[in-house]
């Protein structure tokens, strides 16, 4: 299998993606790189960083001055309050533009560290070193980045790119089930929009995939990297096409948000993937069968398709409150067959029977 992706558009980015079953390559990758920085900050949360920053500060020690920001692990963290702490470490550090960002984690430190980046000296370059399933398919690919702000989700953010996301397959042994499940919820919804065959291939694969089969993980994250990249690549500030990576984010993040975190966000995802599949049959879009074996396949890696406890007017109001929501409007991605995508703006209000029915059982 290759082991490294090109992602580019003219003008707007240019980087790899590279697969490795160690750190050991940073180094020379960042040469390739010819950047002029002298050092480089680690950041990453209080979990991570316990795993595996000494590390990665071992292997790029000998050629940079390394320093690293710990802040503690939890979406809850991913504020502009860690932020500014994360400034301040720097410009104590006296960390100049033409030094380096190192994310190292999963999609909350990706994330922040991104925006830090564009954000500090009006923008220092960064490369990402995602260690969760979710992070390597999802956060760490396309540029996004941002934090949250109060209880509004990814309100605060912008699009910088990395220099480098450089994936060490082997952190994945590391991951509980939980964190798992989470990020198979990011890859069930790459492959339903845009790639049938890959959803047909996980299907096949389903135990391989489950047990953690190094190849199989490794074939099924490159085809979703190589989704996002090709989406981004056509529309990187979501003016159009992009949007439709946000299938099952509308009801997702409202349910997020309602939960205060306690659900994670592949979790919630697969709720809103729930969501989105019952309102895309229920209005002609796509056939009851294909309905039902998504639901099975999403139940089959445990993720949830109903949340109880939750009001579907407080539902509503979550989705209205959206940064993606217009006049009481929002778009909504839904699936008129499995691997395709269609955008669809509708009314919040006229939804409310399906959100409930969607709350009570998917």
């Amino acid at each position: 299998m290759e082991n490294t992706l090109r992602v580019s558009r003219e003008h707007c980015f240019d980087y790899n993606i590279v697969w490795r079953d160690d750190f050991a390559d940073l180094p020379s990758l960042l040469e390739d790189l010819d950047l002029s920085a002298t050092k480089i900050c680690i950041v990453s949360d209080s979990t991570v960083a316990g795993l595996y920053a000494d590390e990665v500060m071992n292997i790029l020690s000998g050629k940079y001055q390394v320093n690293t920001f710990v802040f503690p692990a939890g979406e809850e963290q991913k504020t502009l309050d860690t932020v500014r702490e994360l400034y301040r470490f720097l410009i104590e550090k006296k960390y100049s533009r033409k030094d380096l960002l190192l994310a190292l984690g999963g999609g909350v430190t990706g994330d922040l560290c991104g925006f830090a980046a564009a954000t500090y000296l009006r923008g220092i370059d960064f490369i990402q070193v995602p260690t969760t399933l979710l992070a390597q398919v999802d956060s760490s690919v396309g540029g996004k980045t941002g934090v949250d702000f109060e209880e509004f989700k990814n309100m605060v953010g912008a699009f910088y790119q990395p220099r480098l996301v450089y994936m060490n397959m082997n952190t994945l042994n590391t991951l509980n089930d939980e964190l798992f499940v989470c990020g198979m919820g990011e890859i069930l919804k790459s492959a339903l929009i845009r790639d049938a065959s890959l959803y047909q291939w996980i299907g096949e694969h389903r135990h391989e995939v489950l047990n953690r089969q190094p190849e199989a993980l490794a074939h099924m994250i490159r085809e979703c990297c190589r989704i996002k990249s090709d989406v981004v690549e056509s529309d990187p500030t979501e003016q159009g096409i992009r949007a439709i990576l946000n299938f099952g984010h509308t009801v997702g993040h409202a349910v997020e948000k309602l939960m205060h975190f306690s659900m994670l966000h592949g979790q919630c995802v697969g709720v809103g993937m729930a969501a989105a599949v019952w309102l895309s049959c229920q209005k002609g879009l796509l056939k009851e069968s294909e309905m039902k074996f998504i639901l099975q396949l999403n139940r089959y890696f445990g993720l949830p398709d109903s949340v109880s406890g939750l009001d579907a007017d407080e539902v509503l109001k979550a989705m209205g409150s959206d940064k993606k929501a217009s006049d009481g409007t929002t778009k909504f991605i839904l699936l008129d067959k499995i691997g395709h995508a269609v955008v669809e703006t509708m009314q919040i209000s006229k939804i409310r029977g399906d959100v409930e029915r969607i709350l009570m059982e998917a």
